[in-house]
């Protein structure tokens, strides 16, 4: 069956799957990918195996190499972004890193990125890879001149941004940046975690690869954790080298658990960014409430890009709010408060989950690199789950009014 002319949500059901009708001296198939739990394959002859290792045919024949079931969820993942290939890694830092070193930057190299980045991305930058001799320059992605200043003075290898950031949600202006970046000769690389396929699908908005940490809205349920890199086929070769050789492989288990996560994402993604939508315009009203930041709310200044590069029209399932008044022992005690949303290091989930980024996802940073970015100690960055919105906004008010 051809998938590519078929709806999303007909994508995140059926891709991946190969189901060969009954036949050929085999009356059943699973309707389901199986599982391959093995670390290694067998064939009848030693030559099939060394013709495998060779790459003269298709084939498994080590864990580290590849499985079926990681291939389905490949196959998946690329079928939602409309590339050629993806590859699937342990962790989505373990995808960010493959991801770069695939692209050939090496010591000496300029990596150009948004200043506004999930913390262990940015010390994955500033503490591993200057390291290593690669010079690293952060700047804000939505001033598209200061862009092609620095890309036209630093010659980059590589333009890094997130599509929607992590935890102030700016929005990249991704065909702007795509053009940008090939104008001065860089790759664009997007890590697309916070908007999932479902939303914006940035190959087609001029990426050169695109990395998911799968641990979120793919996997959707808050018990696997993976990553994905999709890109044309041109880079094939080099993400696969990356994963066999630094060895950040993803597990046949894992890779089911996103399959199968995956198969609900549309659905998912629908009451989420509608909940999300509905819980920002409570809080915009909360006296205990400073500001609130969602793509979704006219006064986001890049709303109008958010609703032409988003589909339809939707602001995502990310709300970032900042107490008032907000100190961070205040902002714990809001957290100690809450009876049904979930405080947890993550996203993407079923659940409602929040998060305080300067004592989790971006201790990473000092707090002077912290506000340099915008990050203040009252910030806290909430996950819509698919629970009723009432009961979530009820939880959220109870919090607050219990400071």
């Amino acid at each position: 069956m051809n998938l590519q002319d078929k709806s999303i949500a007909t994508q995140a059901v059926h891709g991946g799957q190969d189901r060969p009708l009954p036949g050929a001296g085999r009356s059943w198939v699973p309707t389901s990918t199986p599982i391959y739990q093995t670390s290694s394959f067998m064939y009848d002859n030693a030559e099939t195996m060394a013709a495998i290792f060779e790459g003269k045919i298709q084939g498994y024949v080590y864990g580290r190499f590849g499985t079926p079931t990681g291939d389905a969820l490949q196959r998946a993942v690329a079928l939602l972004e409309g590339g050629d290939i993806a590859v699937g890694f342990a962790s989505g830092m373990a995808a960010v890193h493959a991801a770069l070193l695939a692209s050939g930057l090496s010591a000496g190299d300029t990596l150009l990125s948004a200043q506004d980045l999930y913390g262990a991305t940015q010390s994955l930058f500033l503490q591993v890879l200057s390291r290593m001799g690669v010079h690293v320059h952060l700047l804000d992605v939505t001033d598209h001149a200061a862009v092609a200043h620095a890309l036209a003075t630093r010659r980059p290898k590589v333009l890094y941004v997130e599509t929607m950031s992590n935890p102030l949600l700016k929005i990249a202006d991704l065909p702007a940046l795509a053009r940008l970046a090939h104008d001065h000769g860089a790759l664009f690389l997007v890590d697309s975690t916070f908007t999932s396929p479902y939303l914006v699908q940035p190959l087609r908005h001029g990426a050169d690869m695109v990395i998911h940490s799968a641990t979120k809205y793919l996997g959707g349920h808050g018990d696997v954790t993976g990553g994905v890199v999709v890109a044309s086929a041109q880079w094939e070769a080099g993400l696969n080298s990356m994963a066999r050789l630094v060895g950040g492989v993803l597990s046949p288990h894992d890779a089911w658990l996103i399959q199968r996560g995956i198969k609900t994402l549309p659905l998912r993604m629908q009451r989420q960014c509608q909940n999300a939508a509905t819980i920002a315009q409570a809080l915009m009203s909360h006296p205990l409430v400073a500001r609130v930041i969602y793509p979704g709310l006219p006064g986001h200044p890049q709303h109008n890009l958010a609703e032409r590069l988003f589909r339809d029209g939707l602001g995502g399932a990310m709300v970032s709010f900042e107490l008032a008044d907000g100190s961070r022992q205040r902002v714990l005690h809001f957290f100690n408060n809450l009876r049904l949303c979930i405080p947890a290091t993550t996203l993407g989930d079923v659940y409602t989950l929040l998060l305080h980024p300067a004592t989790s996802s971006h201790s990473y940073l000092t707090p002077e690199q912290r506000q340099a970015v915008g990050i203040g100690d009252g910030l806290v960055r909430l996950s819509a789950g698919i629970e009723d919105v009432a009961d979530i906004i009820a939880d959220l008010d109870q919090a607050l009014r219990a400071l």
